[in-house]
């Protein structure tokens, strides 16, 4: 189990414009919606994008404190 603010920080340390919201989405800490909004997605494809993030929680995925991730990528308005 992960806490939204421990996924937060992990993002933020890989990417440190980003606006993160993460969402628990069944109480358990292990099934998170993600919404990431970054500049540094300009230019990227969306999969490009995902990997970045991935690659910010690889940790929590690697030993399933995240189980499942909905993840939303953007770039600033």
């Amino acid at each position: 189990m992960v806490q939204p603010d421990q996924v937060k920080a992990a993002i933020v340390a890989a990417l440190p414009d980003a606006a993160v919201s993460v969402e628990d989405l069944t109480g358990g800490g292990d099934h998170l919606q993600v919404s990431v909004v970054s500049a540094a997605f300009n230019g990227l494809s969306r999969v490009r994008q995902h990997q970045l993030v991935y690659g910010a929680l690889r940790q929590e995925l690697a030993t399933e404190a995240i189980h499942a991730l909905a993840l939303q990528t953007s770039l600033p308005a």
